[in-house]
């Protein structure tokens, strides 16, 4: 003889046990999947709150390790990006994206921590990008204001002696 047992849960507890859920996760995913006409690219250009930064659909934001200043294009920060995709699909992702976007590259570095550099405007930004251990990649991008040009020393003023080599004492 099978004893079957009904469990009635009201719809208070439900909403509070997916709040209790929803705060213990600790990254926020960025934007839905798309496809393009054709269907043949996964990684597609997100729009959120970066506006003048592609980030590819399909990534979670680390919220952790982000730290944003401002908004709109005059934003500066960190965003720490875990992502599905491989490190490389990330570095082709981002240089074949940022220039569309009024990035210029100053310069790039495919290695095991792949670095890019570019600049728009009166910005920096530096993404480094690093294969997880079991599957995808870490995106750091940082975005910070572009220092001012140091001015050469005017003529008559004190200029700081050339290094001298350092002398053994016997």
């Amino acid at each position: 003889m099978a004893v079957s047992v009904a469990i009635r849960v009201g719809p208070k507890f439900v909403l509070a046990a997916c709040m209790a859920l929803a705060a213990c996760s600790q990254s926020i995913g960025i934007a839905p999947p798309a496809k393009d006409v054709a269907g043949s690219t996964e990684i597609q250009a997100a729009f959120t709150s970066f506006p003048d930064m592609p980030l590819p659909t399909k990534v979670d934001l680390d919220m952790e390790r982000t730290m944003i200043v401002g908004s709109g294009d005059a934003w500066f920060g960190r965003l720490a990006i875990n992502t599905s995709f491989g490190a490389n699909e990330m570095f082709d992702f981002y240089q074949e994206h940022l220039p569309g976007y009024g990035w210029q590259e100053v310069t790039s570095l495919r290695s095991a921590t792949s670095v890019l550099t570019y600049t728009r405007q009166n910005r920096v930004a530096t993404i480094q990008i690093q294969e997880r251990t079991i599957r995808g990649s870490e995106v750091t991008v940082t975005v910070s204001p572009r220092g001012l040009p140091k001015a050469p020393p005017q003529a008559g003023s004190a200029v700081p002696a050339p290094i001298q080599p350092v002398q053994r004492i016997r």
